[in-house]
C-alpha cells in the first residue's frame, strides 16, 4: 500500500478552528496521537507505520493544533490537545476508539483515559509515559529540547534529533532539512518556546512537584488494557519511566525493544509493528 500525505490529509472544521488529520485504511477506528518536538506531525511519525496498520483498521493520524498542520489555539499546545481530541472525535461521531500515542501523544492519551473511562478501547503508548526514577530530570532529550527553543540553530537541532535514536544513521539530510524547515516556521517555533523555553519548563516542572494529583499518580484509574512499548535506550524518556506505569495501570504490560530510542515506530518498525498489531487483535477476554 503505498499512502501520501496529500492523498490522506483531512479537514474537520471545529469551533476553534480546523482539524487536520491523515486516513487511511478501513475496519475499526484507530486514533494516531503524534509526539511533541522541533518539526514534529503526526505524518511524521507514522507515514511509515500506516500501510500496515491501515491494513486492519481506520487510522486517523490528529495533528495537534500548534505545531504548524491544525490551526493553532491561543492556548499551551500542551493544554489544547486533549481538547483537540475529544473535539475530533465528537466531530467524526467516534465514542469509542483504540489509541496509538507517542510521547506527548501517549500522555495525552493516558490522561484522557484516566478521565473518561469509556473514551477508548485499549490504548499504546511509545515512551512518554510515568515519571523518571532512577535517571536524572529533566533527561537529556529534554534539556536539548529547552536549548533548541532557546537558541534555534541547525546545529541545535541536529543534537536534539541525535539524542531520539539509538543510531543517528538514521538522520538523513533529508530528514535533518524537512525538520529544519517545520521548526523554525515563525508560528512553530513559537508554540514550541511556549512547552519548552526555559521559563516554560521550569513552570511545568514547578506544576508537577505541587500537584494534588498528577497524572502519574492516577494512572490506576485506567481501566482499558494498555500496551506500554519502549526503546531501551530511549535518552528523552528513559526506560525506568516504564516502572510506575507498568505497576500501576491494572490491564498494563510493556514490550522493550533494543537497539532502540525514543522513536520506536521508526528505529525498531517491524518489530513495534508486530507487537502492536498483535496487541490491538487479541481477542478479548473477561
Amino acid at each position: 500500500m503505498t499512502l501520501t500525505a496529500e492523498d490522506t490529509l483531512r479537514e474537520l472544521d471545529t469551533e476553534e478552528g480546523t482539524l487536520r488529520y491523515h486516513e487511511a485504511g478501513e475496519g475499526p477506528p484507530l486514533l494516531l496521537l503524534h509526539g511533541s518536538g522541533p518539526g514534529v506531525t503526526g505524518w511524521r511519525n507514522y507515514r511509515h507505520n500506516l500501510p500496515v496498520l491501515a491494513r486492519r483498521f481506520r487510522c486517523l493520524a490528529l495533528e495537534f493544533p500548534g505545531f504548524g498542520v491544525s490551526d493553532a489555539t491561543a492556548e499551551n499546545p500542551m493544554v489544547a490537545a486533549p481538547k483537540a481530541v475529544l473535539r475530533f472525535l465528537q466531530g467524526l461521531g467516534l465514542e469509542h476508539v483504540d489509541v496509538i500515542g507517542n510521547s506527548m501523544g501517549g500522555y495525552v492519551a493516558v490522561g484522557l483515559a484516566v478521565a473518561r473511562k469509556d473514551l477508548f478501547g485499549r490504548i499504546v503508548t511509545i515512551g512518554g509515559v510515568g515519571r523518571n526514577i532512577l535517571s536524572p530530570a529533566p533527561s537529556e532529550g529534554l534539556n536539548l529540547l529547552v536549548e533548541f527553543a532557546e537558541n534555534p540553530t541547525r546545529e541545535a537541532l541536529v543534537q536534539w534529533l541525535r539524542s531520539m535514536v539509538h543510531d543517528p544513521a538514521l538522520l538523513t539530510d533529508e530528514l535533518v532539512e524537512e525538520r529544519w524547515q517545520s521548526a523554525t516556521d515563525p508560528a512553530t517555533l513559537e508554540a514550541s518556546r511556549r512547552i519548552y523555553g526555559r521559563d516554560a519548563m521550569a513552570a511545568m516542572l514547578a506544576a508537577q512537584a505541587h500537584s494534588d494529583q498528577p497524572v502519574w499518580a492516577a494512572l490506576h484509574k485506567i481501566t482499558a488494557p494498555t500496551l506500554l512499548t519502549w526503546g531501551r535506550d530511549d535518552r528523552v524518556t528513559p526506560l525506568d519511566n516504564a516502572l510506575l506505569p507498568m505497576r500501576t495501570i491494572p490491564k498494563a504490560e510493556l514490550h522493550v525493544l533494543p537497539d532502540c530510542g525514543h522513536w520506536a515506530m521508526i528505529e525498531q518498525k517491524a518489530a513495534w509493528e508486530s507487537a502492536v498489531l498483535a496487541f490491538l487483535t487479541r481477542p478479548e477476554t473477561s
